[in-house]
């Protein structure tokens, strides 16, 4: 059975922009499983099963994209492996206290997260890169300034011990820099082994992700081969593929920039901002007798009339078909008619994409 969401068209832009968000939405929405369904079939479906479905696709989109800590919510925290509610609250209560996390090693100064769960997590930990070294360095000259404010005051704050008080010698601050290895998706396990592999090509690790990098790695992996290679550093081949990938991708990199772009237009999210001639692109997402219904990302499906669907339009194999279009298929579409009080919508078939 197809789960429908009744703010599916929601989700699913948010879905093209971040797959975890996207899935969360879907989650969060399920505030009671029996709303979630458009038939009668809904009664028969295990509500405990469901949430444990939905659960379980919020967990697959966040080890596959992974989250940036310094940004993402406690209740997307809790999706990943070795967090729970209770470690997700003392990160969120960590960076408010904190700041910014700098690199995955703090997360072992989170109450709660030990060796085993900080194992499991900071594989999918991220970082914005740009964002943490611009307060680094922030960090740092702000640190300069006090420093130079207190050897000013030196003179005054230290005295005698025979007067009956102590030296007074402030603890230097230190600025945490980060780590360029936890910009990629090579876990801290390997980070031994993706220094030595750095020694060995001759890299930087400042160079992570830049042209340089990746002509380093290809000139040693086509000397040595990657067996090889993975025989000298005493790893396997596995283990290094992963982290020539991590040094060689650019920084930010996001293995969804190769997947379809959005459907729907970011101007258009409502019934109200159609006009009559608007073209727009959508995925079906029911068929029937009488035509087929389109999402078109404004939180109401439209329909494309039967007649609409002419074979001019199709696909030699669409034409074999009794309707010719299916749920899933991309389309482009042009709107015909507006019905703002009964919230319908009539669409003419362009083309199939």
């Amino acid at each position: 059975m197809q789960v429908y969401l009744n703010n599916d068209s929601e989700a699913t832009r948010v879905w093209n922009q971040d797959p975890g968000q996207a899935a969360l939405v879907h989650a969060a929405a399920c505030v009671s499983t029996v709303s979630l369904l458009l038939s009668l079939e809904q009664h028969d479906v295990s509500q405990t099963l469901l949430k444990a479905t939905l659960d379980s696709v919020v967990e697959e989109c966040v080890s596959f994209v992974g989250v940036d800590i310094n940004i993402c919510s406690e209740i997307l925290l809790r999706h990943i492996a070795g967090l729970n509610a209770n470690r997700a609250k003392n990160i969120i209560e960590w960076r408010e206290k904190n700041g910014p996390f700098i690199s995955r090693e703090q997360l072992k100064e989170v109450k709660g997260l030990g060796p085993k769960s900080f194992q499991q997590c900071a594989g999918f930990i991220r970082f914005n890169q740009e964002y943490i070294r611009t307060f680094c360095s922030n960090q740092q000259t702000k640190l300069a300034a006090e420093g130079h404010a207190l050897m000013a005051k030196a003179d005054v704050q230290v005295t005698s011990e025979k007067q009956g008080k102590k030296k007074r010698n402030p603890a230097a601050n230190i600025v945490v820099w980060p780590n360029p290895l936890d910009q990629t998706c090579i876990h801290p396990e390997s980070y031994d082994i993706a220094k030595r592999f750095l020694t060995f090509i001759g890299g930087n690790p400042n160079d992570i992700g830049k042209p340089d990098m990746q002509q380093k790695v290809n000139a040693v992996i086509q000397k040595e081969g990657i067996e090889g290679a993975a025989k000298t550093l005493n790893t396997t081949v596995h283990t290094l593929q992963i982290i020539i990938d991590g040094l060689t991708q650019p920084e930010g990199f996001d293995f969804r920039t190769d997947f379809e772009k959005p459907d729907f237009k970011r101007s258009i999210v409502c019934l109200e901002d159609l006009s009559i001639g608007t073209v727009l692109t959508g995925k079906v997402e029911n068929a029937t007798l009488f035509g087929v219904f389109v999402d078109i990302g404004v939180g109401r499906s439209g329909l494309i009339p039967i007649r609409n669907i002419t074979e001019t339009k199709l696909s030699k194999a669409k034409k074999r078909r009794s309707l010719g279009l299916g749920p899933g298929e991309r389309v482009e579409v042009k709107v015909l008619n507006i019905d703002i009080p009964r919230s319908r919508i009539t669409l003419d078939l362009l083309r199939v994409l």
